[in-house]
């Protein structure tokens, strides 16, 4: 890989990474659904030049919005409103893998073998290991929040197949035009003080909105896209598991969250299963898929 695409899969992992401050710090000063409704119309407002009519595949692209999207975000975002330990929250994050690898053996027909069962096992009782950390026992509805989260984003991801050959742009801006509508009349009905107070909101607010709509979302996504189109799948994605632990350092020192035993072993049990998967399955998408020179 050339040192210049190397350096920019660790700048993705950065910006995944940094999201969790801006995730919080939008969430507390404009309002979980708010913030997320505020994130889809920025995200919307860029990728409108890119946006195509799909035929055939408008259905798809409903559903797919309000999954990926709407439910995706809110639960996340009402997630970081209710926890105070976001490193608890980067580690649950994670089930994200496992359960696409759930999905994918139910709905596509994958076969996994041991290790990969194995790795599965471990992601989830990682998480219930930390949710029983008396330490967190208050940030036990925000991971629960968390995991449903991910369940979306993995449902998510089996629908994002289905749209193979669709720019990234398109599909973003299709997701913010389904989403947008969907998360202000959630706003209007359980948030208007905060929604009437948009206006209001100070510079820094819109920065980190800014942030997560145009930098971990678009470049984010969009960049890991390109990268995937240019070198083998078992080269780039474990050049993402830097991600949690990054997060977790992150939330660290920003927020001075604390770690105990319990919370250390639960995420390595998780994360340790998160590697497995991603390093055997993006093995395993190498030996099934020839994959295109650079």
């Amino acid at each position: 890989m050339k040192p210049a695409h190397l350096a920019m899969i660790l700048a993705i992992d950065l910006v995944w990474a940094g999201n969790i401050v801006a995730v919080k710090e939008a969430v507390v000063s404009a309002g979980p659904l708010v913030a997320v409704l505020l994130r889809y119309v920025i995200a919307t407002l860029v990728c409108l030049p890119f946006v195509r009519w799909l035929p055939g595949r408008m259905h798809l692209i409903l559903v797919t919005g309000f999954i990926a999207g709407a439910l995706f975000m809110t639960l996340g975002a009402l997630s970081v409103a209710l926890a105070g330990n976001l490193s608890a929250l980067s580690v649950a994050g994670q089930l994200g893998v496992p359960f696409s690898l759930i999905l994918a053996v139910i709905f596509m027909g994958e076969r996994i073998r041991l290790p990969r069962t194995i790795a599965i096992a471990l992601s989830f009782i990682g998480v219930v290991v930390m949710g029983f950390d008396p330490a967190i026992a208050d940030e036990r509805i925000g991971i629960l929040l968390t995991v449903a989260a991910t369940l979306c984003w993995a449902i998510g991801n089996l629908l994002f197949r289905k749209l193979a050959g669709v720019s990234v742009l398109n599909i973003h801006g299709w997701l913010g035009l389904v989403s947008v509508p969907v998360m202000l009349a959630a706003a209007a009905l359980v948030e208007p003080q905060r929604l009437a107070a948009v206006p209001a909101l100070p510079p820094a607010s819109w920065g980190w909105i800014a942030y997560s709509a145009i930098l971990s979302s678009i470049v984010g996504h969009g960049g890991m896209t390109w990268l995937f189109q240019r070198y083998p799948v078992a080269v780039v994605s474990p050049l993402t598991l830097p991600t949690p632990l990054m997060a977790v350092t992150i939330a660290i020192l920003v927020y001075d969250t604390p770690i105990t035993p319990q919370m250390l072993a639960g995420g390595a049990l998780t994360l340790v299963g998160v590697a497995i998967i991603t390093l055997r399955t993006a093995q395993r998408r190498d030996s099934d898929v020839p994959v295109e020179p650079n």
